[in-house]
């Protein structure tokens, strides 16, 4: 697959009623959304059966029953947190089983209204006692079947990675990345730059806190049903630090005459090695805003000064700052 360097993500359009929910969400919004991107020129949507427990992959199929075929994006979905519809709230469950992995893939064809999955990922290792072998081993199959397009992991670290590639290549890893959740630039990244796997990342605004238009009024008027609430990133200290590191991404997003939404999602997209970013949207505005990323190159001058605003602040964890060549690291770094 050819990809665009920005994706939409569907979490948030899965709307409240379970344990990760963005709090209320209107559909229509939502297919209005899914909509104006591929207008635009988004080719691919990244949702999971667990967002809203099914519910965000029904308004991807609304908004792709919408499109003619030769309009529809690529649609990328994941397994492995599977959920009691009698219990919605409760924390879903790390699923690898086998059996468990063939029944999700069938939902989602349904749930979708596709005949194959573009990309099908296994969003966290397993928790059931199944071996990453299991689990791994299966998608692999699912592929060759012609179920699923690509298969990749999603939240799996270094040596996960590697056991998985030893199995089967690994076309892509969904790991979590912005400029305050830094951790994957130190390893993840470099490996898939080094081994042929592409790297979507999520959350490159850090879930809004660099979206520039978040505030410490507004995390504490979230909603007792938006995850947000209860994450400490969204909570002092580590509010303030990351607000100010927003702030300065203010006079980037400037020099290019862009938002600073689109200024964070293009500090993630700098990285060597970074395939595409998923951007999440609630609707078309939010769409519009974030559209400029797809265009928007950071240079070096941007590079440092973000850098130096993240030592600055103290804000997350992680490089600062993308250090050469990372696709001439040696082989047994990873090893």
């Amino acid at each position: 697959m050819s990809i665009t360097r920005i994706g939409l993500g569907a979490w948030a359009m899965g709307g409240n009623g379970w344990a990760v929910g963005w709090g209320p969400q209107d559909d229509a919004d939502s297919v209005g959304a899914i909509r104006l991107a591929v207008d635009r020129g988004i080719n691919w949507i990244d949702t999971a059966a667990v967002y809203g427990l099914g519910h965000s992959e029904e308004i991807v199929r609304r908004a792709l029953a919408q499109m003619a075929p030769s309009e529809r994006p690529y649609v990328f979905t994941k397994c492995g947190l599977t959920w009691s519809d009698a219990q919605p709230q409760a924390t879903p469950r790390r699923t690898g089983a086998p059996a468990s992995i063939r029944r999700e893939v069938e939902d989602s064809l349904r749930r979708l209204g596709v005949e194959r999955i573009d990309l099908y990922q296994m969003h966290w290792p397993a928790g059931d006692g199944t071996s990453l072998d299991g689990y791994w081993e299966t998608l692999l199959a699912l592929k060759r079947e012609g179920k699923v397009g690509a298969v990749g992991l999603s939240n799996h670290n270094l040596a996960q990675l590697q056991d998985a590639e030893a199995l089967g290549h690994v076309d892509s890893l969904q790991p979590p990345f912005s400029a305050i959740q830094r951790s994957t630039a130190a390893d993840l990244i470099p490996w898939c730059e080094a081994h042929g796997t592409g790297v979507i990342v999520y959350s490159p605004m850090q879930s809004g806190l660099l979206s520039g238009g978040f505030s410490e009024a507004r995390a504490a008027s979230l909603p007792a049903d938006d995850w947000r609430s209860r994450h400490a990133e969204f909570r002092a200290p580590a509010l303030q630090r990351n607000l100010a590191l927003a702030q300065a991404f203010r006079p980037v997003a400037e020099r290019h005459g862009a938002t600073v939404a689109a200024a964070a999602v293009a500090w993630t997209l700098a990285w060597q090695g970074v395939t595409g970013a998923i951007v999440g949207a609630r609707n078309a505005a939010q769409v519009d805003a974030l559209l400029g990323a797809a265009e928007l190159e950071l240079d070096d001058e941007d590079m440092a000064r973000i850098a130096d605003a993240i030592e600055r602040t103290g804000a997350g964890q992680g490089p600062s700052r993308p250090s050469g060549d990372q696709s001439a690291l040696p082989e047994d770094l990873f090893s």
